[in-house]
């Protein structure tokens, strides 16, 4: 608007005596609209960002889907299940969620709502299922919510997938779960910290992608289902911990964000029968004393990182890609919550290459959990904590 006020302030000067009017309006005019191109493809500044709480208190929020009402399904990684509204009023815990192992990073984790969901009315998450002598494994879930507003529940639930084996673990259940467009679900799993070698190795789920139908079973096009040595719903091996997984919007691929240790977090797209390196091919060294844990590469028969954060650090966690207006100059980006750097990060991209990043919200100071985009075209963050936030990013 202020190059388009001086244009035509310049168009008045310039049809002064000496000059043609209409000669001088049009090319301000032409100028004007020039100016007014420009600024509409600039990209918004960090510092145009305003950050508006739709909901606090909630108990260590871990994920967040959007309910066709415009309503927010949330997990908090106690273990419960609630819905949240606009106006900052979070319900009840629903019922039907089964027993949660909620032991140090892992919980009640992600949930997404089944591409029929106006349909089907189904919902899926990932959470920690305990098992015997303190053992537990990330496991996925579904049931059908049911009821009038206000008084949903979960009926139908069972678990429609378990990460084999359980072990002895707090640490590195993941977890995201993403539906491609074929209707089939991608879960990331971590690889439970203690037993990183198992992530090479084709007999367990630890620290893989799996692919598996609506209902728990094995599509036959997975790439290692006819392989008697494997498990058949490995999708891809080689990941440490993902924490986000996000569906190309162009493409279809499937985008992952996992944790490093120490440095060595990654960004990747996930592809069928690929091996992700973990802990053979690695930026990440050994914490402490910052030795080396594998290669660095590139090697062959492994796939290197889109993009990589060393020596320290972001803790990469839930991924976005933009398609919305809202947000001038930013539509194709792709955003990433980070728990350590406590920022959001948005990342540029020429089709499979980062090609630039931008820091955002780095005076907030939380850790970010989760990011999605809003059937309004906001985006939406889950800050982490015992009093944890949803807010919306205006401009």
């Amino acid at each position: 608007m202020r190059a388009l006020l001086k244009a035509l302030l310049n168009a008045l000067l310039n049809a002064m005596p000496g000059a043609s009017f209409r000669t001088s309006l049009r090319r301000a005019a032409a100028a004007a609209l020039a100016a007014a191109a420009a600024a509409a493809s600039a990209p918004l500044a960090a510092a145009e960002l305003k950050a508006v709480t739709v909901v606090r208190g909630l108990v260590n929020p871990w994920a967040l889907a959007f309910l066709p009402d415009g309503r927010m399904l949330v997990t908090e990684k106690p273990g419960r299940l609630r819905i949240v509204d606009a106006r900052g009023h979070i319900g009840p815990p629903l019922t039907g969620v089964p027993a949660v192992a909620n032991v140090g990073q892992c919980g009640l984790l992600d949930v997404v709502l089944d591409p029929k969901f106006d349909d089907n009315r189904l919902v899926y998450w990932t959470f920690a299922e305990p098992g015997e002598r303190g053992t537990n494994g990330t496991a996925v879930a579904r049931g059908k919510l049911e009821g009038g507003r206000g008084e949903e529940r979960l009926a139908d639930v069972r678990v429609i997938f378990r990460q084999s084996p359980k072990v002895d673990s707090r640490a590195h259940c993941g977890s995201r779960i993403a539906f491609g467009r074929d209707g089939l679900l991608w879960v990331g799993l971590g690889d439970r910290f203690s037993h990183k070698e198992a992530a090479q190795e084709l007999g367990n789920h630890l620290g893989k992608v799996v692919r598996i139908t609506s209902e728990g079973g094995v599509p036959v096009s997975n790439p290692f289902a006819a392989r008697h040595t494997a498990q058949p719903e490995l999708w891809s091996i080689g990941h440490r911990n993902i924490q986000g997984l996000a569906v190309h919007p162009e493409t279809g691929e499937l985008w992952a964000s996992e944790h490093g240790p120490q440095g060595g977090d990654e960004i990747n797209i996930v592809l069928a029968g690929r091996n992700y390196g973990w802990p053979l091919v690695t930026y990440g060294r050994n914490y402490g004393s910052g030795t080396p844990i594998g290669e660095e590469g590139p090697k062959p028969g492994f796939e290197q990182p889109l993009k990589h954060w060393v020596p320290v650090s972001v803790a990469p966690s839930g991924l976005a890609f933009i398609t919305s207006d809202r947000y001038p100059g930013w539509k194709g980006s792709l955003v990433v919550g980070t728990l350590r750097a406590q920022t959001l990060i948005r990342l540029t991209l020429d089709g499979r290459r980062v090609t630039g990043e931008q820091k955002l919200l780095t005076e907030l100071g939380q850790r970010i959990r989760d990011v999605r985009q809003g059937p309004d075209g906001w985006l939406y963050i889950v800050t982490d904590g015992s009093e944890g936030q949803i807010i919306r990013l205006e401009k």
